[in-house]
């Protein structure tokens, strides 16, 4: 884009004019041997360390010293509704409603629950379309679940490639997929924002052609919450579920999202597996009580929530919640538009990029394929101190971060990436 210039100049010019600049400085930035910050790029696999959340765990680790069991109900944060806490910041963050969301468990382990209840199977209709580079974590999941249901996991799994020389999905594809065997597929189940080339694929429109084929549909938004805008409740989607560790900087393993549309909120009949977290509040604790679901996402939770995770999450929460997606997103498009722009000039005899050229299509996410290279150049970068992260066979992915990345960055990483070329 012509509105970008070369030179560093330029990048601390822009990082000055930047509204969320102040925003790093709220971050722990990784350093090198000798002190040294390093070129942290690598949020689309590990977020960094917001420094309030120290503060958020102490406090519930004071109340845990000093309360004991009484920190259910006495502490700061009660703990007994302390997911609740978090609701109406993660609706903001993913275009949900509250009653859409909950933070429960692990990513797939949620993926497994929401497969519990909306991949209902029928001798005709069993089949499951994933992308073809799938997360492989997605890929076993599914294959299980057709194994679990007794079908064979290679004829029940129908893929949605891309075209022969090329690395994104194109949805006329998908569309001609279902055509064919919309009939045979009870699932539709893929990434929002695709780990490897960082394609942003259309919800609305995905969802839109699964339910005219009697499909249920269902996101992986692990790269996507926090990066882009998902807008889950307009996208119509069934299920949808992330983890908070990558964009939303939760820490590692921590806790993943959920979200369960609001049409299906109030359908008790739906399969699910339960257990007393997801059982009517009101009578949660006398134990003598049958089974009596809870309304919407949090009606899939099984057990109490673990306290010094979601602490972790809240920290991270606050910090988008002032922020707002809107600021991010404008900033995460204009950073990744300028890393772009500084890549191309390198020469696109030497690198290519796969992601999406359209803004709209991607969220902060790079892929860059280079000419002749292997590891080694990552490792290179890595020892020069730029944190990235590389993906077989031949891809180094890049996420400048809207909250903690700024222009110098960006140009830093290519001037080490020029060097090293």
């Amino acid at each position: 884009m012509s509105d970008y210039k070369l030179g560093l100049d330029y990048a601390k010019a822009q990082d000055n004019l930047d509204e969320l600049s102040a925003y790093k400085q709220q971050f722990h930035i990784p350093k090198d041997a000798n002190g040294k910050a390093l070129i942290y790029l690598c949020g689309n696999s590990l977020g960094l360390q917001p420094k309030s959340t120290k503060a958020y765990i102490n406090q519930e680790l004071e109340d845990w010293a000093n309360l004991g069991v009484e920190g259910h109900t006495d502490a700061k944060n009660p703990w007994l509704p302390y997911h609740e806490f978090l609701t109406e910041a993660t609706a903001k963050l993913v275009g949900a409603k509250p009653i859409e969301v909950v933070t429960m468990n692990s990513l797939t382990a949620n993926l497994h629950f929401m497969m519990a209840s909306f991949y209902k199977p029928t001798k005709e209709r069993y089949k499951i379309l994933i992308e073809s580079d799938a997360f492989p974590s997605d890929k076993y999941a599914v294959e299980s679940q057709l194994r679990h249901h007794g079908f064979n996991d290679k004829d029940g799994l129908i893929l949605w490639s891309p075209r022969e020389g090329e690395e994104l999905l194109r949805n006329e594809d998908l569309e001609a997929i279902l055509k064919e065997h919309g009939s045979e597929i009870a699932l539709i189940m893929v990434g929002g924002v695709n780990y490897y080339t960082g394609q942003f694929l259309d919800f609305k429109r995905i969802t839109m052609l699964g339910h005219q084929h009697g499909c249920k549909v269902g996101f992986d938004c692990a790269h996507g919450a926090g990066n882009v805008d998902l807008d889950l409740h307009n996208s119509g989607a069934d299920f949808a579920v992330w983890c908070t560790y990558k964009y939303m900087n939760s820490g590692p393993g921590s806790l993943s999202g959920c979200f369960v549309h609001e049409r299906h909120a109030y359908n008790k009949d739906l399969n699910r597996f339960t257990g007393w977290w997801s059982h009517n509040k009101d009578t949660r604790f006398n134990m003598r009580h049958e089974f009596d679901v809870l309304p919407g996402a949090e009606g899939w939770q099984l057990s109490n929530p673990p306290i010094l995770s979601m602490a972790a999450i809240r920290a991270s929460l606050d910090i988008f919640n002032e922020v707002g997606l809107e600021k991010l997103i404008k900033k995460s498009k204009k950073l990744t538009g300028y890393f772009e722009f500084l890549l191309k000039d390198l020469g696109e005899d030497t690198i290519r990029i796969i992601t999406p050229e359209n803004p709209e299509e991607r969220g902060c996410q790079l892929s860059i394929q280079v000419l002749n290279a292997d590891k080694a150049l990552h490792d290179k970068l890595t020892e020069a101190g730029v944190i990235s992260d590389w993906r077989e066979p031949d891809v180094i992915r890049c996420a400048p971060t809207p909250l903690y990345n700024s222009y110098e960055d960006v140009y830093n990483m290519v001037e080490q990436l020029k060097a090293l070329l």
